[in-house]
């Protein structure tokens, strides 16, 4: 009769699942899941105890756009061939593009070699000095290399170690060459990487910088550094377009200079000529003349204040990023034991329902493919 009811059937075919069927028999076989829920506690308090602890730190941002500017004479500027266009519109880098200047080589190479310090050490040290020669592999990790990634241990072994890349002519001359890493700081790379991340918000206007450590004062002198280098990109970016657009400036305001005396000296000359003689033909020629170097002299005037406005641009010294919510240090870790062990006893305890559920409704699919 007790086999009967163990074996009865979870399932109704007309009134669907019978709740009280499935109650009955997790109440049955409660000793199972009792056990699969402590072996996952235990697991679990291995895993709290062994986890690397984190830290997180954020900062918030707003990037100073410059606003697009419009000149008066501007029209008469572009009939001469000379667009005199604002000197900041152009200049400003789009905030969607800072988190590709944080995800890029160079952006990480210089977090990686950016002393901090660890409590480990007495001295400020780099993220790639502390992973290579200073950091011990925690107890989780030598666990996962040796199950999980003991295939590629294998493979490595296996294999002969290549040696790193070497730019020939040992780097000595001024030529362009490309970014070569080293295997151990690819590793570190990918490190610097999970930490350091940008948010773009666009519909505030406000950027989100976050950075995850393994120590609290590592993780916020790393944050200052990031949020210090991503402002000194970006303002390096500002001075390459001023100084590139003060050349521009330059240049067309010395040709129109020049025109502008040119024009003057024809003035001066056609007006001698007329003050005695004044034919109709002499008068056309003045105005003609006159015509152009008032709309020469206009450009000219313009172009003048341009110029100084680029000088200035390129001597300003104003921070990009207006900062609105500044790094600190954090006072407690971001991953907590406490969830990780809740988590571990949850899902020991579904697994264990799952169990004692599927092997009541395991003779029922027996018959159905019998």
């Amino acid at each position: 009769m007790q086999e009967n009811m163990n074996n009865a059937p979870l399932f109704e075919d007309e009134e669907g699942i019978d709740i009280m069927a499935l109650v009955k028999q997790l109440w049955e076989g409660r000793k199972t899941i009792i056990i699969w829920t402590c072996a996952f506690i235990v697991l679990g308090f291995v895993a709290a105890l062994t986890m690397k602890r984190t830290y997180s730190v954020s900062t918030v941002m707003v990037p100073q756009v410059g606003s697009k500017s419009s000149s008066s004479l501007s029209s008469l500027a572009s009939l001469a061939g000379i667009d005199l266009g604002s000197s900041s519109s152009g200049a400003e880098l789009s905030p969607l593009i800072y988190p590709q200047i944080v995800n890029s080589v160079t952006f990480r190479k210089e977090l990686m070699y950016t002393p901090v310090h660890y409590a480990k050490v007495d001295t400020a040290v780099s993220m790639f000095t502390y992973a290579t020669e200073i950091a011990k592999p925690t107890v989780m990790g030598t666990i996962k290399k040796y199950t999980i990634g003991l295939p590629g241990v294998i493979l490595g072994a296996i294999r002969k170690e290549k040696p790193d890349i070497v730019l020939p002519g040992g780097g000595v001359d001024d030529t362009p060459k490309p970014i070569v890493l080293t295997k151990d700081e690819v590793k570190v790379l990918k490190t610097v990487s999970e930490s350091v991340s940008l948010a773009v918000d666009k519909k505030e206007g406000y950027i989100t910088l976050n950075v995850v450590g393994s120590e609290p004062i590592q993780t916020a002198e790393l944050a200052m550094k990031a949020q210090q280098l991503l402002q000194e990109e970006i303002t390096r970016f500002r001075v390459e377009k001023s100084e590139s657009e003060l050349e521009y400036i330059q240049a067309r305001y010395d040709e129109i200079k020049k025109e502008t005396e040119n024009y003057q000296e024809q003035l001066a000359k056609i007006t001698d000529k007329t003050q005695n003689i004044t034919t109709t033909r002499d008068r056309i020629e003045h105005d003609r003349i006159q015509s152009k170097y008032n709309t020469s002299n206009a450009i000219y005037t313009e172009l003048a204040k341009q110029l100084e406005q680029a000088k200035l641009q390129v001597k300003r010294d104003t921070p990009v990023l207006t900062i609105i919510q500044p790094v600190t240090v954090p006072s407690k870790p971001s991953n907590s034991r406490a969830k990780t062990l809740i988590v571990w006893t949850f899902f020991g305890a579904v697994l264990g329902c799952g169990w004692v559920l599927a092997k009541g409704y395991w003779p029922k699919v027996k018959e159905m493919l019998a």
